[in-house]
């Protein structure tokens, strides 16, 4: 077994590569002195790397780019009003590339050792952290990336429907290679408790995701019909016990991405679009999500939204202040979704809608019933019968309760919004960039100082790095 080695990230900012022990619930052992890699050791700590980066990206960046919640005590900088920093993904590109190191490393470890349900892990993760990041940026380096070993120091820019032709190529090749005779013979994993049947239903999920991604661009609805269409050979999650979401224990190294769990909600309120309609859908989430709106006596207002443009539409005066977050959700146990039973539900739906498939409604129902039960909550006998709850034929209505399903879902409902449209976000006078939804993050700094040939010639390709350029399957 090769010994873990100093690796150039494809930002070209020379870190150590994190290394990882066999068992990760061993917490008296320094991860930094071990020297070999197994094909099962990596994957916990790679797992728990790209959940608890997620779960970050979503709440200082995802949810106030939709609304969900944002900052009202510093209006600089705040994605909330389209105002992006120019570092605004740097540490998703920073950490992503170095989980990418590590999942590397354990495909090349899983090759070695002949296991191919870890070859197809790996397989599926890289898919999953590349898909995020060309999803965000663009262009990325992906073919010539983590290659420092072989001499490529200054990896080129892949573009992105080449990314997108080899992550599809690499979760057929996932789904080929699990064997659910041999299984999984190292420490269990915190995602799927080394059950190779819900790795292999993640890959095809994820592929599922991807495809509709792309179907502006390219016509995959005939692909996404013939995996759902063929459980036995493409099986995809089924229920929520199948997803794709890490429980976060409390129990040391697997903790709450939060030490103080008033960090999470520090000056934030949920936005009046957020909670409008949840009050609208008379929704169980609300409780476990937000806070009662306060008045001036400190008295329970029920949910009450901040409005997105508060600075000239204030609160009315009797309210002290909107719907804040509730701690609780971010406190462990708690969970990070990664994909979800629902989101592959929407996908259904979304396809029936369009002709592919048939029964919307029915998808669109499991989909709602699995989001509102992945939280803890139970679906009351008569949401369905809520007209503005029910399913009433469009794509608008699916994207809607489909924004609620993404729910702390990294970047996933900024993705779908771009990729749709929906759901329809309120704008404000005092938003930046002509109240425009970005359609990408700027790459960050280092990629332009420290890679700076192929950097311009990606700029230069893609029509430069602002935030108003769209990325290849945006239609919208």
């Amino acid at each position: 077994m090769k010994t873990i080695k100093f690796l150039l990230f494809s930002s070209l900012i020379l870190v150590q590569l994190i290394s990882c022990t066999s068992d990760f619930e061993e917490t008296n052992t320094d991860p930094n002195k071990l020297e070999n890699i197994t094909a099962g050791s990596a994957i916990n700590p790679i797992i728990y790397s790209l959940a608890v980066r997620n779960a970050n990206e979503a709440r200082n960046n995802n949810f106030g780019l939709m609304q969900v919640f944002y900052r009202i005590d510093d209006l600089s900088g705040q994605p909330f009003l389209y105002d992006l920093r120019t570092d605004i993904g740097a540490s998703l590109w920073r950490d992503y590339y170095k989980a990418l190191t590590n999942i590397v490393e354990m495909e090349k470890a899983a090759v070695l050792e002949e296991k191919v349900n870890y070859q197809a892990v790996a397989l599926t993760l890289k898919t999953y952290a590349f898909s995020i990041l060309t999803d965000t940026f663009g262009d990325i380096p992906m073919t010539e990336a983590l290659q420092a070993e072989t001499g490529i120091l200054f990896p080129k820019f892949s573009t992105q429907e080449e990314i997108y032709t080899q992550l599809l190529a690499n979760l057929e090749q996932a789904n080929n290679l699990y064997d659910t005779s041999v299984g999984m013979v190292y420490e269990n994993d915190i995602l799927f408790d080394n059950d190779v049947t819900k790795w292999q239903k993640f890959t095809n999920s994820l592929r599922l995701r991807l495809l509709l991604r792309i179907s502006g661009k390219k016509d995959t609805y005939q692909e996404m019909v013939s995996i759902l269409n063929n459980p036995s050979k493409y099986p995809v999650f089924t229920s929520n016990e199948d997803a794709a979401v890490l429980n976060v224990t409390g129990e040391a190294p697997n903790l709450s991405p939060w030490d103080r769990a008033s960090d999470f909600g520090l000056f934030r309120y949920y936005g009046d679009f957020f909670i409008d309609n949840l009050n609208k859908f008379n929704d169980p989430r609300r409780s476990i999500y937000a806070t009662p709106a306060r008045g001036i006596n400190d008295e329970d207002l029920g949910y009450i939204g901040q409005p997105i443009d508060f600075s000239n539409n204030p609160l009315p005066d009797n309210i002290a202040s909107a719907s804040g977050i509730n701690q609780e959700q971010i406190i462990a146990p708690m969970i990070i979704p990664l994909m979800t039973y629902s989101e592959v539900e929407f996908i259904k739906a979304e396809l029936a809608q369009k002709g592919y498939l048939t029964n919307a409604e029915i998808a669109y129902n499991n989909g709602v019933t699995a989001a509102i039960e992945l939280w803890g909550a139970e679906v009351p006998s008569d949401y369905f019968n809520n007209s503005d709850a029910a399913y009433n034929n469009t794509l608008e209505r699916i994207m809607l309760q489909k924004y609620y399903a993404l729910y702390l879902t990294d970047y996933q409902s900024w993705f779908e919004h771009r990729r749709t449209g929906f759901p329809v976000l309120p704008t404000t006078d005092a938003m930046f960039n002509d109240k425009k939804m970005p359609s990408r993050f700027f790459y960050p700094i280092a990629a332009s100082t420290l890679n700076s040939d192929n950097y311009q010639e990606a700029v230069n390709r893609i029509g430069g790095n602002e935030i108003n350029v769209k990325v290849w399957w945006d239609n919208n």
